[in-house]
Parts: C-alpha cells; sequence; structure tokens
C-alpha cells in the first residue's frame, strides 16, 4: 500500500473550530518567532505539493501575525540566470536564513526529484543522486542549528479539478491557472509515483516530511500552524502563553487590602477632608 493512498482526505474542521484554532496557533506563532530571533536558531519550511494544493492560502495565515522583519518568503520557480549556471543547491544555499530568522521556500530543492525527473530536465542518474545530496544538505543544516520543516500538501485529484474549475470560472482567480497546471495534471500518476518514491528516501529523523490532508483548507492550514507551533515549542523549550492551561498561566498580582469595608470607607472620608482642594 502507497503512503499517499493512506492519507484520511475526509479531516475537516468546522468554521467555528478553523477560527478559534487559526487565532490561537498565529499568536502562539508571533511569540515563537520572537524567541527564534532571541536564540539565535535559523528555521526553514519548505513547502511541496500538487497544483492548487493551497501552498499559498497556509503561508498567508502562517505569516499573517509574524513581524515582517523576522521572515522572508521565496516563490521557486525554474532556475534562470546565474542561477542556472551552477549546481542546482546552489540556489537554495544563498538563501538559507541567517540565525535568528525564518525562510519559507514555496516548492524547493525537491524540484530535483520530481519536477526535473519527471519533464526530463535532468538525467535519471542525475535525479537519483540528488536524494543523497538532499538528505546531506539537510543532515549539515541541522547540524549547524536550523530547525527544518517539510510540508507535503496533499489533496485528491478530483479535488483538484474542482479548484482547477473553481479557477478558472472565477476572474479574479483565473491568473492563477496556467496551461501547465492542465499539462501536469495529465501526468498525474508519474507525479505520484515520484512524489512517493521522495517521501520513502527522504524522511528523515532531522528532516522529516509532514503530510497535511489539503481537501479541506482550514484543516489544512490548522495542521500546519500547529505542526510549526508544537515543534518550535519543543526546539526553543518555550511554552507561548495563550496554549497554557488556565491553572498554569501566570496571575496577575492584585493589590493587598487591609482592614475592613468600614475602616477602608473612614480612612478615606478623613483623606477628602485632610485636602485643601477637596471642595473645589
Amino acid at each position: 500500500m502507497s503512503i499517499l493512498s493512506q492519507v484520511d482526505l475526509s479531516l475537516a474542521l468546522t468554521p467555528k473550530e478553523y477560527e478559534e484554532q487559526l487565532i490561537r496557533h498565529q499568536v502562539a506563532l508571533s511569540q515563537l518567532a520572537y524567541q527564534v530571533y532571541v536564540q539565535k536558531r535559523p528555521v526553514v519550511i519548505v513547502f511541496e505539493g500538487w497544483d492548487a494544493a493551497g501552498k499559498g492560502g497556509v503561508i498567508k495565515r502562517l505569516t499573517e501575525r509574524l513581524d515582517p522583519r523576522g521572515y522572508v518568503v521565496y516563490p521557486i520557480a525554474a532556475p534562470a540566470g546565474e542561477d542556472k549556471t551552477h549546481h542546482y543547491l546552489y540556489r537554495f544555499w544563498r538563501r538559507l536564513p541567517e540565525r535568528g530568522q525564518i525562510a519559507i521556500f514555496d516548492r524547493s530543492w525537491y524540484g530535483r526529484v520530481m519536477v526535473e525527473r519527471i519533464e526530463g530536465f535532468c538525467s535519471e542518474a542525475e535525479w537519483k543522486r540528488a536524494y543523497r545530496e538532499i538528505n546531506q544538505f539537510e543532515r549539515q543544516l541541522a547540524d549547524f542549528g536550523t530547525i527544518i520543516f517539510k510540508f507535503w500538501m496533499h489533496i485528491s485529484k478530483d479535488e483538484q479539478l474542482r479548484r482547477f474549475q473553481e479557477r478558472q470560472n472565477t476572474p479574479y482567480k483565473a491568473w492563477k491557472l496556467t496551461a501547465e497546471d492542465w499539462r501536469n495534471r495529465e501526468k498525474w500518476d508519474q507525479y505520484e509515483l515520484a512524489v512517493e518514491e521522495m517521501l520513502l528516501k527522504t524522511s528523515t529523523v532531522t528532516a522529516p516530511w509532514t503530510i497535511v490532508e489539503g481537501n479541506d483548507k482550514s484543516w489544512a492550514r490548522v495542521k500546519v500552524l500547529k505542526t510549526v507551533v508544537d515543534t518550535l515549542s519543543r526546539e526553543l523549550d518555550y511554552q507561548p502563553d495563550i496554549l497554557m492551561p488556565k491553572a498554569e498561566k501566570p496571575q496577575k498580582k492584585k493589590a493587598a487590602r487591609t482592614g475592613t469595608q468600614g475602616e477602608v470607607a473612614a480612612k478615606r472620608k478623613k483623606t477628602s477632608q485632610a485636602s485643601p482642594d477637596a471642595d473645589h
């Protein structure tokens, strides 16, 4: 049985559950992002997935409450210019975050073992060698102290078709749909085989893949946020206040009161009579 065939795409959230969990985890992430800066840990977040799987929407919710000085988003397309003249990992090395920063990759170095493999942009020997190269690359990042997230956004073939048609029929969304999207869809089975092999060969202890059930956009967005929050909390040894049980939250100290209610009232009256401006 394949990995993707075991994914439960029926998982969903109600609008109320989504709103509540989205806000809680966004606030928690904003606190953790500050800790990333304070503790000087680099963070890399990789998004891969089917066309129209919701990567952009997830990234928008992920960054919505973050300080814009603390993160950068790289939309990755075909290499061009100087990037095209170097090893395929070169353009990613030069975009890695410095300590205390977050780098989000909308598509990534995994294009080598997916689109470049399927479309023939590299030789068979090159894409087969890439699994080892990528694992070594990510291991070096982890050894440096980088916290790595890798998300595969998964939707069904029928859901992808529904989203394609919706984009096609909605004027302000039509720009998102290209002829290349339709061509890629025709090669679904080939891409699915490549994805299965990628997940199997590059999910490691230091950089595991998280498969996100994406047919319900609300579920997908919250799952990504929760995964990032939970992992950062563990790696940074920091628990955001908003996620603490009520009994554990730090309570504000109330000013101490002394005397009975009558004694306090008498004291206030005496103070008022002693004030030269009391009647003015």
